[in-house]
């Protein structure tokens, strides 16, 4: 046990697959300890209670609630909570994760283009708009 516990610690600061956490939640109903999803993702004094209150009903019960939760988010919102890995492009910029797909570079030119024609009509400041078209920008990678 120590050793798993080890391993999942471990990988605190790499990118989660909401798959693999559903999975570790989903497993706590039927082991006879849970809590191992929160060491994955990086919670690990939750991890503590689930294990402490593991001779009880409430790990397993939270458990199957959360791992129900997790597969039925929406993968965006997961890797925005998590850090999680996905199938389209991820980039990482200021510790933030920002998924993009290859097609919405496009979007992203057309909104820097928008942004451009707000300044020049005045409804946004120059500070705005390059506050702005840096947060664009920055999703490219």
């Amino acid at each position: 046990m120590l050793l798993v516990l080890s391993q999942l610690t471990g990988m605190l600061g790499k990118p989660k697959d909401r798959r693999i956490a559903a999975i570790l939640a989903l497993s706590g109903m039927v082991l006879p300890i849970s809590g191992f999803h929160k060491f994955y993702l990086g919670q690990p004094r939750w991890g503590m209670v689930y294990l402490l209150l593991s001779w009880t009903l409430i790990p397993k019960v939270a458990s199957a609630i959360e791992g129900a939760w997790y597969l039925f988010q929406d993968s965006d919102e997961f890797a925005k909570v998590y850090g999680a890995t996905h199938r389209t492009d991820t980039s990482r910029v200021g510790g933030d994760s920002t998924i993009l797909e290859p097609t919405q570079v496009g979007v992203v030119a057309d909104a820097v283009r928008q942004l451009e024609q707000l300044r020049q009509d005045g409804l946004i400041s120059e500070y705005e708009f390059e506050q702005k078209r840096r947060q664009l920008l920055d999703r490219l990678g």
